[in-house]
């Protein structure tokens, strides 16, 4: 299978000279622009990111995509810590009885979370996957996306899968899912980093189909506005969906699971059961 390597822009604070690599697995490519990998993923730079992003402006799902070769694929994203295992848990306690479902999970050096997935019954053990993606796990979503759509074509095959779910590895505000990996995306924060996270903007919070705003229950503890919070997650997703959440304690999953079926339904044509 190709690799998704796209040309993008970002400064590393890498040094060259002469065009060389400095021993750091950053080299300046013929194009001009820099250029690193991490731990066997393909070369890659980064796009730049000028401004926090705009809802009405994010990526749109491809029209092109064929269900039938991959079927519809939740991309869920976050910083490290904030939930997202423990939503794919949620969601495939939510969903399995009803839907043919498969995962993969993304870590940097372990399969932690896959393990997680196996050992709380989230789905059968054949249908997760754990992917390790060395320290950019980003490139895994966006640029380099070959290292999980292999897994999840094949999971797709092998189960007739009408959902699959995809975890990123815990990245920065700036992470968010290829349209050609992610037909739903969803970034997930939590208020214990504080209720400036939605305002920090960026693709992630800004552009990904669903926000959700998980941990809701620490807010108290942690001195977090919740009120603050949805000021600013209405102002910087410019209108775009958004869920207050308990994961762990179930609260919002249902709100989150009617947002994954009804962009499910528009995108395969097909009824929620």
């Amino acid at each position: 299978m190709a690799s998704h390597n796209h040309d993008h822009d970002h400064h590393h604070d890498h040094h060259h000279e002469n065009g060389k690599s400095n021993g750091d697995s950053s080299f300046v490519g013929k194009d001009g622009k820099i250029y690193h990998s991490h731990d066997g993923l393909a070369p890659h730079s980064h796009e730049p990111i000028y401004s926090p992003g705009f809802f009405s402006r994010r990526a749109p799902p491809l029209v092109t995509r064929d269900f039938n070769e991959r079927a519809f694929t939740i991309g869920i994203g976050g910083p490290v810590g904030t939930g997202k295992t423990a939503l794919m848990l949620a969601l495939c306690r939510f969903l399995r009885d009803k839907y043919s479902l498969a995962a993969v999970t993304n870590d940097i050096f372990t399969k932690e979370d896959g393990e997680f997935l196996v050992k709380n019954g989230a789905l059968p053990e054949e249908r997760i996957r754990a992917v390790e993606t060395g320290g950019c796990p980003h490139a895994a979503i966006r640029e380099d996306i070959s290292i999980n759509l292999g897994p999840l074509e094949e999971l797709s095959n092998l189960y007739k899968a009408d959902i699959l779910l995809c975890e990123s590895g815990g990245d920065n505000l700036a992470a968010n899912f290829s349209r050609e990996l992610a037909d739903y995306i969803i970034y997930i924060i939590d208020v214990s980093g504080g209720d400036k996270i939605p305002r920090k903007g960026g693709p992630g919070i800004t552009q990904a189909d669903l926000l959700v705003i998980n941990k809701t229950d620490l807010a108290q503890a942690v001195g977090a506005d919740l009120g603050v919070m949805e000021r600013d997650a209405l102002r910087m997703r410019d209108g775009g969906p958004f869920v207050f959440a308990q994961v762990k304690h179930g609260v919002g999953v249902e709100e989150i699971v009617n947002n994954i079926l009804q962009s499910w339904e528009v995108a395969t044509g097909t009824k929620r059961r």
